[in-house]
């Protein structure tokens, strides 16, 4: 993802969440020996680079994905809903899906990843569609990741 929308996120974070965001300093600190105030301590323009570099290390998959939900919980959750709507799975308020039905027909998932392209910023959907892909390991959506690979707006 772009720097922009790692600083947008973790901005959310440090404001609206900040559990989600002193957990994820912390645990980032940890997989470096550090203190976690040594990470708080940097300005923003430093420590943003530094924790988007360190999410996408193998080492920070799990936490990178807790950021993300968090985010897309709190930040978008409309988005979520008209995805989710538009495919017509039964979701939470939130957005949250207890169990993912196997896969709609590729068109009807087209045709929602348009809607969502239309009303919100592509490199937002792409986030919240890659993680949608990866949150449930034994539900496989091929249709999605033929799309994924297909849309130049939603590549990562």
């Amino acid at each position: 993802m772009s720097p922009a929308l790692a600083a947008q996120i973790f901005t959310f974070l440090q404001t609206e969440q900040k559990p989600v965001y002193k957990a994820a300093i912390q645990g980032l600190a940890n997989q470096r020996n550090l203190r976690g105030v040594f990470i708080e301590r940097k300005p923003p323009a430093e420590r943003f680079p530094w924790m988007q570099a360190a999410f996408s290390r193998k080492i920070s998959e799990s936490l990178a994905s807790h950021v993300l939900q968090a985010w897309l919980l709190g930040a978008h959750k409309q988005m979520l809903c008209d995805f989710l709507d538009a495919l017509e799975i039964k979701h939470g308020e939130d957005g949250t899906v207890d169990e993912l039905p196997q896969a709609p027909p590729k068109e009807k998932i087209a045709a929602a990843v348009s809607g969502l392209l239309a009303k919100y910023s592509g490199e937002s959907v792409a986030v919240y569609l890659h993680a949608f892909r990866d949150m449930d390991s034994t539900v496989q959506w091929s249709a999605l990741d033929e799309i994924l690979a297909e849309e130049p707006r939603l590549k990562l």
